[in-house]
């Protein structure tokens, strides 16, 4: 499975592709920051980022898409812009029909360290181990796109697997319904 994973921003997008299954070694396929300027308006540092995860869409062509998933902090103006970046990331992989997740940052230093409060520095070290990666990942933003990636190829499969079973569960109730309606339509009629 090769898995895109975006860590939003509008200063710096961190965006890493790695590619593995569950119980196997995972590689590295890319990792890269998109930048935009903090003056530019921010409709065209959106279109900017637009740009580059497009451009790595066509290029390393992922199975699925994992974002981290923006949680609320202090400052409204950076959760605004982490939250609309993440959205260009969405829209990007669903234009193309490419499964999209979204993981906690707790969630992805859980599958990376064991530990959901791990710090930056103690992500990054494990993601250069799992990697087998010469040098750590540079920036942050780096790094915690990559253990956002790698994080969903460990539970990505087990989470489409729960949401497949949700929908036919949901399937088996509304034809439940359905026959139940058709019932008693019948029997109205007799």
């Amino acid at each position: 499975m090769r898995v895109l994973g975006v860590d939003p921003g509008l200063t710096r997008c961190g965006v890493g592709v790695v590619e593995g299954a569950p119980g196997k070694q995972l590689s590295l396929v890319m990792v890269d920051v998109i930048r935009t300027a903090a003056g530019d308006d921010i409709a065209a540092r959106l279109l900017g980022i637009e740009r580059g995860i497009e451009e790595i869409l066509d290029a390393m062509t992922p199975d699925a898409v994992a974002v981290e998933r923006v949680f609320a902090q202090h400052n409204v103006s950076t959760v605004m812009g982490t939250a609309q970046a993440a959205g260009i990331a969405m829209v990007c992989a669903a234009r193309r029909g490419i499964p999209v997740a979204m993981h906690t940052p707790s969630e992805a230093k859980a599958a990376i360290t064991g530990n959901g409060r791990a710090d930056k520095a103690q992500v990054t070290k494990m993601v250069t181990r799992l990697l087998r990666l010469e040098t750590a990942p540079k920036p942050a933003d780096a790094a915690d796109a990559l253990a956002l990636a790698i994080c969903h190829v460990w539970r990505g499969g087990a989470q489409a697997r729960l949401a497949a079973a949700r929908g036919t569960q949901a399937q088996i109730n509304a034809a439940k319904i359905e026959a139940a309606l058709a019932a008693a339509r019948t029997k109205g009629r007799t």
